[in-house]
Protein backbone atom coordinates (compact mmCIF):
# COMPACT_ATOMS: atom_id res chain seq x y z
CA UNK A 1 0.00 0.00 0.00
CA UNK A 2 1.41 3.42 -1.23
CA UNK A 3 2.32 6.42 1.77
CA UNK A 4 -0.69 8.43 0.43
CA UNK A 5 -3.10 5.70 0.20
CA UNK A 6 -2.40 4.84 4.14
CA UNK A 7 -2.81 8.68 5.25
CA UNK A 8 -5.63 9.22 3.20
CA UNK A 9 -7.58 5.56 4.73
CA UNK A 10 -5.89 7.36 8.37
CA UNK A 11 -7.45 10.63 7.53
CA UNK A 12 -10.91 9.22 6.68
CA UNK A 13 -10.84 6.70 9.79
CA UNK A 14 -9.69 9.59 12.25
CA UNK A 15 -12.90 11.73 10.75
CA UNK A 16 -15.25 8.95 10.95
CA UNK A 17 -13.84 8.05 14.94
CA UNK A 18 -13.47 11.40 15.58
CA UNK A 19 -16.90 13.17 14.21
CA UNK A 20 -19.10 9.80 14.76
CA UNK A 21 -18.05 8.73 18.34
CA UNK A 22 -15.89 11.07 19.93
CA UNK A 23 -17.18 14.58 19.05
CA UNK A 24 -20.91 13.26 19.89
CA UNK A 25 -20.13 11.83 23.33
CA UNK A 26 -18.04 15.08 24.40
CA UNK A 27 -20.53 17.38 22.72
CA UNK A 28 -23.73 15.13 24.81
CA UNK A 29 -21.26 15.38 27.96
CA UNK A 30 -20.68 19.10 27.53
CA UNK A 31 -23.77 20.24 27.12
CA UNK A 32 -25.10 18.96 30.43
CA UNK A 33 -22.48 20.58 32.81
CA UNK A 34 -22.49 23.64 30.36
CA UNK A 35 -26.58 24.24 30.40
CA UNK A 36 -26.34 23.38 33.96
CA UNK A 37 -23.13 24.84 35.63
CA UNK A 38 -23.98 27.97 33.13
CA UNK A 39 -27.93 28.36 33.47
CA UNK A 40 -29.66 26.25 36.18
CA UNK A 41 -27.17 26.77 38.99
CA UNK A 42 -27.82 30.65 38.44
CA UNK A 43 -31.34 30.82 38.62
CA UNK A 44 -33.39 29.61 41.73
CA UNK A 45 -36.28 28.39 39.96
CA UNK A 46 -34.75 26.05 37.90
CA UNK A 47 -32.07 25.05 40.76
CA UNK A 48 -35.35 23.91 42.48
CA UNK A 49 -36.09 21.25 40.20
CA UNK A 50 -32.91 20.70 39.48
CA UNK A 51 -31.04 20.56 42.74
CA UNK A 52 -28.66 18.03 41.49
CA UNK A 53 -26.92 17.83 38.47
CA UNK A 54 -27.25 14.23 38.07
CA UNK A 55 -31.12 15.03 38.33
CA UNK A 56 -30.39 17.19 35.07
CA UNK A 57 -28.68 14.58 33.64
CA UNK A 58 -31.40 11.99 34.10
CA UNK A 59 -34.10 14.46 32.84
CA UNK A 60 -32.47 15.55 30.28
CA UNK A 61 -31.86 11.90 28.67
CA UNK A 62 -35.42 10.80 29.37
CA UNK A 63 -36.52 13.64 27.53
CA UNK A 64 -33.73 14.32 24.74
CA UNK A 65 -33.03 10.67 23.77
CA UNK A 66 -36.73 10.58 22.71
CA UNK A 67 -36.76 13.96 20.72
CA UNK A 68 -33.52 13.36 19.26
CA UNK A 69 -35.33 9.99 17.87
CA UNK A 70 -38.19 12.02 16.70
CA UNK A 71 -36.18 14.37 14.75
CA UNK A 72 -33.88 11.34 13.27
CA UNK A 73 -37.18 9.83 11.91
CA UNK A 74 -38.57 12.90 10.26
CA UNK A 75 -34.88 13.51 8.91
CA UNK A 76 -35.19 10.24 7.12
CA UNK A 77 -38.67 9.44 6.90
CA UNK A 78 -40.61 12.70 7.02
CA UNK A 79 -38.89 15.44 5.19
CA UNK A 80 -36.78 15.69 1.91
CA UNK A 81 -34.00 16.18 3.43
CA UNK A 82 -33.07 12.36 3.55
CA UNK A 83 -33.55 12.71 -0.33
CA UNK A 84 -31.43 15.22 -1.07
CA UNK A 85 -28.13 13.68 1.18
CA UNK A 86 -28.72 10.83 -0.40
CA UNK A 87 -28.99 12.16 -3.90
CA UNK A 88 -25.46 14.27 -3.28
CA UNK A 89 -24.24 10.94 -2.43
CA UNK A 90 -25.03 9.36 -5.38
CA UNK A 91 -23.74 12.00 -7.53
CA UNK A 92 -20.36 11.95 -6.13
CA UNK A 93 -19.87 7.73 -5.84
CA UNK A 94 -17.77 6.63 -9.03
CA UNK A 95 -19.12 3.37 -8.58
CA UNK A 96 -22.02 4.19 -9.63
CA UNK A 97 -20.70 4.63 -13.32
CA UNK A 98 -17.62 1.95 -13.19
CA UNK A 99 -17.16 -1.38 -11.87
CA UNK A 100 -17.02 -2.83 -8.38
CA UNK A 101 -13.06 -4.64 -7.98
CA UNK A 102 -13.65 -7.90 -6.27
CA UNK A 103 -16.20 -10.49 -7.82
CA UNK A 104 -18.14 -7.80 -9.74
CA UNK A 105 -15.25 -7.67 -11.95
CA UNK A 106 -13.43 -10.87 -12.10
CA UNK A 107 -16.64 -13.11 -12.20
CA UNK A 108 -20.31 -11.78 -12.74
CA UNK A 109 -19.74 -9.18 -15.31
CA UNK A 110 -17.89 -11.97 -17.56
CA UNK A 111 -20.46 -14.00 -17.07
CA UNK A 112 -23.08 -11.62 -17.84
CA UNK A 113 -20.96 -10.78 -21.46
CA UNK A 114 -20.83 -14.56 -22.03
CA UNK A 115 -24.29 -15.13 -21.29
CA UNK A 116 -25.31 -12.37 -23.82
CA UNK A 117 -22.87 -13.31 -26.63
CA UNK A 118 -24.51 -17.27 -26.38
CA UNK A 119 -27.99 -15.54 -26.34
CA UNK A 120 -26.95 -13.65 -29.54
CA UNK A 121 -25.58 -17.10 -31.06
CA UNK A 122 -28.70 -18.72 -30.01
CA UNK A 123 -31.01 -15.73 -31.39
CA UNK A 124 -28.78 -15.09 -34.59
CA UNK A 125 -29.21 -19.43 -35.38
CA UNK A 126 -32.86 -19.15 -34.52
CA UNK A 127 -33.10 -16.07 -36.98
CA UNK A 128 -34.82 -14.52 -34.48
CA UNK A 129 -32.21 -11.31 -34.49
CA UNK A 130 -33.44 -7.83 -36.24
CA UNK A 131 -30.69 -5.23 -36.50
CA UNK A 132 -32.25 -3.23 -33.80
CA UNK A 133 -31.45 -5.83 -31.38
CA UNK A 134 -27.67 -6.59 -32.87
CA UNK A 135 -27.35 -2.87 -32.00
CA UNK A 136 -28.48 -3.15 -28.60
CA UNK A 137 -26.13 -5.94 -27.86
CA UNK A 138 -23.33 -4.95 -29.98
CA UNK A 139 -23.59 -1.34 -26.97
CA UNK A 140 -23.98 -3.74 -24.20
CA UNK A 141 -21.42 -5.94 -24.97
CA UNK A 142 -19.27 -3.10 -25.41
CA UNK A 143 -19.99 -1.41 -22.01
CA UNK A 144 -19.53 -5.20 -20.14
CA UNK A 145 -15.99 -4.83 -21.49
CA UNK A 146 -15.38 -1.01 -20.76
CA UNK A 147 -16.09 -1.79 -17.10
CA UNK A 148 -14.10 -4.95 -16.70
CA UNK A 149 -11.75 -3.09 -18.40
CA UNK A 150 -11.96 -0.36 -15.03
CA UNK A 151 -13.36 2.16 -17.57
CA UNK A 152 -16.65 3.99 -16.78
CA UNK A 153 -19.76 4.11 -18.53
CA UNK A 154 -22.55 6.39 -18.70
CA UNK A 155 -22.73 10.09 -17.66
CA UNK A 156 -22.21 10.63 -13.89
CA UNK A 157 -25.21 12.87 -12.30
CA UNK A 158 -24.00 16.23 -11.71
CA UNK A 159 -26.35 19.45 -10.70
CA UNK A 160 -25.34 20.80 -13.99
CA UNK A 161 -26.47 18.36 -16.08
CA UNK A 162 -29.59 17.86 -14.02
CA UNK A 163 -30.82 21.13 -15.05
CA UNK A 164 -30.22 20.83 -18.72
Amino acid sequence: MKVSSFAFRMWYYFRVGYSTYLSFLLGFATTFVTVYYLAISNIPQLQGVFPHFWAFVIVGVVVGVPVACGIGWFHVKGSALWKSEIDITVEANPYLYKMYPGYWMEAFTPLYLELLVGLKKILEKEGMLTEEDRGRIKDLEEKLEILMKGGYVGVPRTRANMQS
